[in-house]
């Protein structure tokens, strides 16, 4: 690392007075940009007080730094041999155990009354308590079910061969020695004959549980057959020895704990942690004879998200070499006339209003900077203010259908299509909720930060700036390899550089004063502020309205995007506006660009798509659906509907704080929807839609990797210099989202359940 290269290099000079404060500085590399130099507090104070110390204090404060720095080795050590053992465990298990194989894909034609049998498992029966059905055919989609008239069934049934003494070993009449089934009938709603060769295929997969497992000789066939009175042609495979869900959900949350404990106690980077725990779930499922291929890790990452997340980051990188954000920094600053609470204020509810038009991504990316220029102008610590445009980035993107990825997902939901929700009214039904909770957490976050200080840097502005000066000087000199006599020579006057700033960081918190007057504090802030006002940054007009029309059509196509007319995705029409701008801006350095992009974000979530991937063949999620769906119908029906919607919003958000809301949603739309279509429960679709899409949202703003915009703004935040740390955003983060869904509780129960809006 170019710390460790810097650091190192002055080892060599430097007294022996300062070695411990440089020793611990390179021993401790996790450390992020804000906190380039690590130093106690007797290390801050001035020489003049220094200089008063006794010589007992002095011979403690080197015994306690000795016994801390054996103790983080000590440590280090551990983690390592741990992270090592885990390599290991994935390293062997991956050479050892292939990809699994397709299974043959069985193809079919079955006539009227007629019932078709295949051999599954010859002489005996399997040594398994489950089988795992895959099927494909003219099947009815789920929400035209309940018109359906025919129907294909499947089962399974044991034919013995022998004779045995069946009721002393198995508990069966000894009429049931003869082809006696063993699962229970699996039936299926399908099209009319005459639609039979006109409908897409679709597919079915379910784990069917056997009665009983027996060691009788005999044959396990599959049986299957139609109520239609023409032929009907199905394919289907089979897996006799499925994952064993009761140990891969233990599994998955081992995995699941252990990325978040190392993403907490920040001893490797969030990005190498996400790989890691991808990378072990993966070797968990090869250990269950289940190792996935290449082609269905690359279904499950999700490309449209990385593809928007790329292509939008290119286009703020060139939008910054306009100078835009240093213009609307000084507006925003004029319009509020620099108080603070009224500057977060306007921050705040114009990032959730266009959170609500745009994705709440785009919108991070574009607010970041903006807010990260007027904190340091006016000396406050970006990190808090940062915080409240997650939150009410997250609260903007769940007024619509379009402002977070959840919510498109349930808007493209036949079902909910078929139960008369729309644009217009998710907006309506969500912005009564909405509105509570804007105030709420408004008021939640003046009294978390009522005391000024707290959005404040804790050091002088000058050292401020200093960090902030090396940690871009450093990362410019780590952008650089020495492959090439230029680059060489470019890199080494970079480090000299960033040799200088750290000597002078050194001596100034060395000398800088303890006491100063808060009129010199205030002399020092109005100097800055009128720099800013006056800063002769004019307006690259020309690369401004190139950018301009690229952002004008992405974000028209944007608010376009959900009609079924306009075959576009959102990653799409990012990458459409990116090729527009980089051919209108055709000066541009695209090296340059592409130095900008934040590369570990992207593989952070890439690697947690995989993640979520495995954690749901392991059975996680699934999991969490059916306890979900369990609880509901075990409930009274007159408290059906309150215990319904109490569950799916506090299951959703509690999941989606700690796992990506994508798959959670998913899943869940498919538990809403099959409770809405069971005639026994009775229980409206509409308000659990908007159940699980509060839920999905407001969960965002739980932790710090909940959601997609969270990562994002961490992510331009620390290429400013500004580390937003996991538990940091935690303290602040889970107490706002549970008061959310507090109110979130109150609103839809008030609403569904006591005046019955559900239209």
């Amino acid at each position: 690392m170019v710390r460790e290269f810097i650091v190192r290099s002055e080892l060599n000079i430097i007294s022996n007075s300062h070695r411990n404060m440089y020793q611990r500085f390179i021993d401790d590399p996790s450390a992020g940009p804000s906190s380039t130099v690590a130093m106690t507090s007797e290390e801050l104070e001035p020489s003049s007080l220094k200089s008063t110390t006794s010589k007992s204090s002095c011979e403690k404060t080197s015994a306690h730094n000795f016994l801390h720095a054996k103790k983080t080795s000590g440590r280090k050590y551990t983690v390592s041999v741990v992270l090592i053992c885990i390599w290991l465990f994935c390293t062997i298990v991956l050479m050892a155990k292939q990809e699994r194989k397709v299974d043959d894909v069985h193809q079919v034609t079955l006539a009227p009354n007629q019932t078709k049998t295949q051999i599954i498992y010859k002489n005996h029966m399997p040594n398994t308590n489950k089988i795992q059905l895959i099927l494909a055919g003219a099947f009815m989609p789920d929400y035209y079910s309940t018109l359906a008239t025919h129907f294909f069934n499947i089962w399974i049934e044991f034919d013995p061969t022998e004779e045995y003494d069946v009721p002393s070993k198995s508990g069966l009449k000894y009429d049931d020695m003869h082809q006696r089934n063993i699962t229970q009938i699996w039936s299926i709603p399908i099209v009319s004959e005459s639609l039979v060769e006109v409908v897409p295929e679709m597919h079915h997969n379910k784990i069917v549980e056997l009665f009983s497992n027996v060691t009788l000789r005999g044959d396990t066939r599959l049986c299957m057959n139609t109520t239609l009175s023409t032929n009907f042609p199905i394919s289907f495979t089979y897996d006799l020895f499925p994952i064993n869900t009761e140990y891969g959900i233990i599994y998955a949350a081992l995995v699941l704990i252990g990325l978040y404990v190392l993403i907490i106690t920040e001893v490797i980077h969030k990005s190498i942690a996400a790989i890691l725990a991808a990378t072990t779930s993966i070797s968990i499922l090869a250990l269950l004879d289940e190792r996935p291929t290449k082609d269905e890790l690359s279904s499950w990452v999700d490309i449209e998200t990385l593809l928007l997340l790329f292509c939008m980051m290119v286009i703020v990188g060139i939008l910054s070499e306009t100078g835009i954000f240093d213009y609307l920094a000084i507006v925003a600053y004029k319009e509020t006339k620099g108080k603070i609470w009224p500057l977060i204020n306007t921050l705040c509810f114009f990032t959730a209003m266009v959170s609500s038009i745009l994705d709440n991504v785009t919108t991070v990316l574009l607010m970041t900077p903006i807010t990260i220029r007027l904190c340091e102008v006016m000396q406050m610590n970006p990190v808090p203010t940062l915080m409240c445009i997650i939150f009410y980035a997250n609260l903007g993107g769940a007024l619509t259908l379009i402002g977070d990825p959840p919510n498109v997902i349930i808007g493209t939901n036949k079902d909910v299509i078929a139960s008369g929700i729309d644009f217009t009214t998710f907006s309506l039904h969500m912005g009564g909720g909405l509105v509570f909770i804007f105030i709420a957490v408004n008021l939640h976050l003046r009294y978390i930060f009522r005391n000024m200080q707290d959005l404040k840097f804790t050091e002088p502005s000058n050292v401020t700036e200093l960090r902030q000066e090396l940690a871009i000087w450093q990362k410019a000199a780590s952008s650089l390899s020495s492959y090439s006599k230029e680059e060489g020579v470019v890199r080494d006057k970079l480090l000299r550089k960033c040799k200088t700033i750290f000597s002078k960081l050194k001596d100034t918190l060395k000398g800088f004063k303890v006491d100063v007057l808060p009129t010199e504090r205030l002399q020092s802030y109005d100097e800055s502020i009128k720099d800013f006002l006056n800063k002769d940054s004019p307006l690259d007009k020309s690369l401004l309205w190139k950018c301009a029309i690229t952002l004008g059509f992405v974000i028209t196509l944007f608010c376009l995007h959900s009609f079924p007319q306009l075959n576009l995705s959102l990653g799409w029409i990012a990458l459409l506006g990116t090729l527009l701008l980089l051919i209108l801006a055709d000066h541009v350095d695209i090296e340059c660009v592409l130095g900008r992009i934040e590369w570990a974000t992207l593989s952070f979530f890439a690697a947690l798509f995989i993640l979520i991937g495995a954690l749901s063949e392991l059975g996680l999620i699934e999991w969490v659906g059916k306890q979900t769906e369990v609880i509901i119908m075990s409930v009274a029906k007159e408290y059906r509907l309150s215990v319904a919607i109490i569950l799916v919003l506090w299951v959703s958000t509690i999941v989606s704080s700690f796992v990506d809301n994508i798959p959670l949603t998913t899943m869940m739309i498919k538990v809403i929807t099959s409770l809405s279509q069971n005639p026994e429960l009775e229980l409206p679709l509409p308000p659990l839609v908007y159940a699980l899409a509060f839920g999905g949202c407001l969960g965002g703003n739980g932790t710090l990797i909940a959601a997609s915009c969270n990562m994002v703004c961490a992510g331009v935040a620390e290429q400013h210099g500004y580390r937003i740390s996991f538990v940091q955003f935690f303290k602040v983060g889970y107490p706002v989202m549970l008061c959310s869904v507090v109110i979130a509780t109150v609103y839809l129960l008030v609403t569904h359940v006591t005046f019955g809006w559900n239209t």
